[in-house]
């Protein structure tokens, strides 16, 4: 499989958390995927509402720093993108190594990462789906659940099937210039799906926006080029469509797109071999035609958190023996919150004076193990103050609550929030009793 920005984003975070005990913040991500687009740090404070001299004077440097320290050799601006490889490829080789070299069953997804939570009946459900002609699959789940890893696993596991493989983020897209024009946006688009498939670039012996429209010359191109080019199945993944969310004049358009694409498989053999998944963190709030909405058809498939016996063995994985009453303070606090899990065992592991009690003891203060991530979370709903209000209404009630739809939205892409039926409620016991504290209105 190619390696992409979320593979080196996931090596970015495996080595801060190994030498800060947390995961990356929301800004570091947007300044390594800024220069992974070769952007410059003036495009990346706009695309983030930031000032550029707080990215280019505070945040990069100190996680160039950072990314030095951790992988052993001089990382910038410049070399980020070769060194990660680098590094991925490394870490690929040494997996190789260590997999039997017989033929893996669809039983036994691939494990990529050390510190990877199996989730065997999901798995095993996406991977089957993909083996049905013209699957469509729609998989949900909030920030910091480890979608991106599941289904790197699972695209892994097709691929040695001799599957054509592409997954695509929307956060690779630029929101002021694709979001706005369909016609810009799918051709970025199908340029990057043919790059990924390491094929030319033919977009203009297919394109005929004025007479056809951007959606027909789209259908087209994948049709008669993409894929015609080979008889093997291929998997489009996108991720982080809930991006499109916020902007109808693009996503009315598009999703009604791979809904009828997903169509077309029913009645044209060059259609069953495409296998779609629709990777998203919040619930689908927006207004779709029925017959134009690929959230009805095809399988669902949703990442609960941790159960107990899921967090005893991420503490296994980190060689930690963790007694019922630790247990039980993890689950009360974090609720299996996988990030949260991760980052706690890795802490104890490389610090075994420091107890999972005391960590919890203090999980709310301003020493908090979480709270870069805690802060962030903050600023953010101090920038916004209508979304603050909504949120306090969330933690101070005892019961879960209604809120207008695009809170709701804006709460669950944050992964602050989890939905009941129409309610929600806060994600888990450790943001309701940090943001309370910190959230007064009067």
């Amino acid at each position: 499989m190619p390696f992409r920005l979320e593979d080196a984003i996931e090596i970015a975070n495996q080595a801060v958390m190994n030498q800060c005990d947390r995961p990356l913040t929301n800004v570091e991500i947007l300044v390594l995927r800024g220069v992974w687009e070769r952007l410059e740090y003036d495009q990346m404070a706009a695309q983030g509402g930031y000032a550029t001299s707080y990215l280019s004077q505070d945040v990069a440097p100190k996680l160039w720093k950072l990314l030095s320290a951790t992988l052993g050799e001089k990382v910038k601006k410049s070399n980020f993108k070769t060194v990660i490889q680098r590094h991925g490829r490394n870490r690929s080789e040494a997996h190789d190594t260590s997999v039997s070299a017989s033929t893996l069953r669809p039983t036994s997804v691939t494990t990529l990462t050390s510190s990877y939570i199996r989730r065997p009946s999901i798995e095993q459900l996406f991977y089957e789906t993909l083996l049905q002609p013209g699957a469509l699959i729609r998989l949900k789940a909030p920030r910091f659940m480890g979608k991106s890893t599941l289904v790197s696993q699972v695209l892994s596991q097709v691929e040695q099937d001799n599957y054509r493989v592409v997954m695509l983020s929307l956060e690779m897209a630029d929101r002021a210039v694709h979001f706005n024009d369909l016609n810009r946006f799918l051709r970025w688009l199908c340029i990057n799906i043919g790059r990924e498939l390491k094929l030319d670039n033919r977009l203009n012996d297919y394109w005929e926006a004025e007479d056809m429209g951007a959606k027909v010359s789209c259908t087209a191109y994948l049709e008669d080029y993409l894929l015609a080019q080979d008889n093997r199945p291929i998997v489009l993944c996108f991720d982080d469509v809930d991006l499109l969310f916020p902007h109808p004049q693009i996503h009315e358009d598009f999703f009604g797109l791979l809904r009828s694409w997903h169509e077309k498989a029913r009645t044209r053999n060059i259609w069953a071999k495409l296998r779609l998944v629709i990777v998203h963190s919040t619930d689908v709030y927006i207004r779709l035609q029925l017959h134009q909405s690929p959230f009805n058809v095809g399988q669902p498939i949703s990442l609960p958190d941790f159960s107990s016996e899921q967090v005893i063995q991420m503490a296994n994985l980190y060689q930690i023996k963790i007694e019922p009453i630790e247990l039980q303070a993890v689950m009360d606090l974090v609720g299996g919150h996988p990030a949260f899990t991760k980052q706690l065992f890795n802490h104890v592991k490389k610090h075994p004076s420091v107890s999972i009690q005391q960590l919890i003891a203090e999980a709310v203060t301003e020493s908090s193990l979480f709270i870069s991530h805690l802060r962030e979370q903050l600023l953010t709903l101090q920038t916004t103050p209508d979304l603050a209000q909504a949120f306090q209404a969330a933690i101070t009630s005892e019961q879960p609550i209604t809120l207008p739809p695009l809170s709701v939205y804006q709460l669950q892409s944050m992964g602050l929030i989890k939905l009941l039926k129409n309610q929600v409620e806060p994600r888990c016991q450790l943001y309701r009793k940090y943001f309370k504290e910190r959230l007064a209105f009067e």
